[in-house]
């Protein structure tokens, strides 16, 4: 039993006590004058009660409100992961009862920017377009009003806002907007107060969390080529397997090498060597379409993970490297040619299984034929 349910039986059973009181005392009275006592009595006990349980709702209200609120700013201090972190907190600013959508950004190094939603009709929102400081950060909260045409309010369906920095001690690091679509609302000064104190406590673990991820990023590429590194390709890899397993998805793998790099490395010198490298993995990158995730794993060793594509798709891939590595000499090597291994999941691949059929079909087509970019796992 809640407390809305207890307290109405209390009251209820009040209220019965207090009748059959009237009614014992009404005995003795004429039958007229008791009726009419008792039906005041039950008119205002009812009365009485209503009130009573339309303020315990309102105080049950609140209280889970709050109680909720205060899991989310629990929740959004003890976690590192920068998406975790955002989501929470616009969890956070709706669970108030004025706020219908909520957004947040968070300004990164390099002009680099971060934007989550959540309650927003139709497509994401612009945050500029929603009445954000476009070029820097409010110092204080901005109250918003909508005045848009029918086919606007149909995009993001709100008539206020408010905008609240976000700031980590001195420094700004974005913004929290909040908005509802109630027609010719204001927000009251308790929701403002505490919308405040959400964009207080989120700030700092906005920034840790934005600053751990740039951090594994920049942990997750290969310094020299600035590909994603070995670490980064196996992890993705076993990730992408799972999901494409999952969904019944295609996924493929190409594995290639420079060909004869150990002689140039001999001949040149390492930091030649390493220049090659570099170039390599630049004429790779040109190559690769946006989804598919280039990695070195060693070497002179790349690999590509392609999602949501099959040997066809690779075969294409492939003849654009080789393209890509006959149009033009290296520095400092000349001509250099590339050969590649291919393989497609299937379904008892793991993320070993798929890799070795790829780097296997890899060596026996560069054994098989000269040097120069190969298929393997069946295609020509």
């Amino acid at each position: 039993m809640n407390h809305l349910e207890l307290a109405l039986s209390v009251a209820l059973g009040v209220a019965v006590a207090a009748i059959l009181f009237v009614l014992g005392f009404a005995n003795r009275r004429s039958a007229r004058r008791a009726d009419a006592r008792v039906a005041e009595v039950v008119r205002t006990l009812e009365a009485r009660m209503n009130e009573l349980a339309q303020e315990l709702n309102d105080a049950v209200g609140r209280a889970e409100s709050e109680a909720r609120r205060n899991r989310f700013l629990g929740d959004i201090a003890g976690s590192i992961d920068l998406d975790d972190v955002l989501a929470r907190t616009l969890e956070a600013a709706l669970s108030l009862p004025q706020v219908d959508a909520a957004l947040v950004r968070v300004d990164g190094a390099g002009g680099n920017q971060v934007t989550a939603s959540l309650g927003f009709e139709g497509e994401e929102p612009d945050a500029q377009a929603l009445g954000g400081p476009p070029d820097r950060q409010p110092a204080r909260a901005v109250e918003l009003t909508y005045h848009q045409t029918a086919g606007e309010y149909a995009v993001h369906a709100v008539t206020a806002g408010l905008v609240l920095p976000l700031a980590n001690g001195a420094s700004p690091i974005g913004w929290l907007g909040a908005y509802t679509r109630e027609a010719g609302a204001r927000f009251a000064a308790e929701d403002v107060d505490r919308l405040a104190e959400l964009a207080e406590r989120a700030a700092p673990a906005i920034e840790n969390a934005r600053r751990f991820r740039e951090a594994r990023q920049l942990a997750d590429l290969d310094a020299l080529t600035g590909l994603h590194n070995r670490r980064y390709f196996h992890e993705t890899l076993a990730r992408e397997i799972a999901r494409a397993q999952r969904y019944g998805r295609r996924l493929a793998l190409l594995v290639a090498d420079v060909d004869g790099f150990k002689a140039i490395n001999d001949r040149i010198g390492h930091l030649a060597g390493d220049a090659v490298l570099a170039e390599a993995a630049e004429r790779i990158r040109e190559v690769v379409r946006a989804a598919d995730i280039a990695c070195r794993i060693g070497g002179d060793e790349f690999a590509v993970i392609a999602p949501e594509s099959g040997l066809d798709e690779l075969q294409l891939l492939a003849a654009r490297m080789r393209q890509a590595f006959a149009a033009r000499p290296l520095p400092h090597a000349g001509r250099v040619g590339i050969s590649a291994g291919l393989a497609e999941l299937q379904a008892q691949d793991d993320g070993t299984s798929l890799f070795e059929r790829a780097d296997h079909s890899l060596y026996a087509a560069k054994s098989a034929r000269p040097p120069g970019l190969t298929a393997a796992d069946g295609a020509a």
